[in-house]
């Protein structure tokens, strides 16, 4: 199918793109696309018009400040998959497959918030910061804060995801993932990090309305004990023709002991 008509505009700058998307409210960012693009075609989404923001050199790039990796929200999972930044580059390996590795933005992914996708997990269980840009200035939200819902994040009207603050210096992380076998989103995918302090942060996609705190499990390893099971209840996730509540809640025990036993 082809997408309803719309109109494009291009930005080659962070400030361009705020004051076009001031100027039209209805405007949707275009990244990567593949999000996006796939439900034009199904007229499951018909914005008006497109921003287009692929040129903007600024959100582009990995570099190291001291004990935090600066990642630009416009860089591809190819380029996340071959960087030395903690945990994101097994993530990134589980990504769509190299078409997708080669336009998809780890930012657009992360602002797009799709309660299947990888990086949410990953991103709560390293502790990222978010610096957001927006009509009102800069501000910057931690992981905890950024995934509200279903395809909703922390990323306002009017705002612009523009890179994301990674903590360079961890002891060891993981991510285990039941992809469903066609378009390898997640049916559920568990990220467990070991931080420099010893403490352990553990999150889970896939599975609900948005990525969530494993905090049982977090107990559970912080203080020494094994994993075990009953990490989330059943009714809090969704369930499909894919993978009933049920099933899911016994996906996150064993991801989560997988996980736990390479940390």
């Amino acid at each position: 199918m082809y997408p309803a008509q719309f109109d494009y505009q291009k930005a080659a700058t962070v400030d361009e793109a705020l004051a076009l998307m001031a100027a039209n409210p209805d405007l949707k960012i275009l990244a990567g696309g593949h999000s996006l693009l796939p439900a034009m075609k199904l007229r499951l989404a018909q914005p008006p018009a497109l921003l287009d923001i692929w040129g903007i050199e600024e959100l582009k790039g990995i570099r190291r400040e001291g004990d935090v990796f600066v990642v630009g929200a416009m860089t591809t999972h190819a380029e996340v998959l071959r960087s030395e930044l903690p945990l994101f580059p097994e993530v990134a390996h589980e990504v769509g497959d190299p078409m997708v590795r080669n336009r998809g933005t780890i930012g657009g992914s992360l602002a797009h918030a799709d309660p299947s996708a990888d990086y949410p997990a990953a991103a709560l269980a390293l502790g990222v910061e978010f610096v957001i840009r927006g009509p009102q200035g800069e501000r910057a939200v931690p992981a905890d804060e950024m995934f509200l819902g279903m395809f909703e994040s922390a990323v306002g009207p009017g705002e612009l995801l523009t890179h994301l603050r990674v903590p360079a210096r961890v002891r060891a992380s993981a991510y285990e993932k039941f992809k469903h076998p066609a378009s390898h989103y997640a049916i559920v995918g568990v990220a467990v990090v070991r931080h420099l302090d010893g403490q352990i942060r553990a999150a889970y996609t896939g599975a609900g309305e948005k990525a969530e705190r494993l905090t049982r499990l977090e107990a559970r390893l912080n203080g020494g004990q094994p994993a075990g099971t009953g990490l989330v209840e059943a009714a809090q996730l969704l369930g499909d023709r894919f993978a009933s509540p049920e099933y899911r809640a016994h996906l996150v025990d064993v991801l989560a002991a997988r996980a736990a036993a390479r940390v």
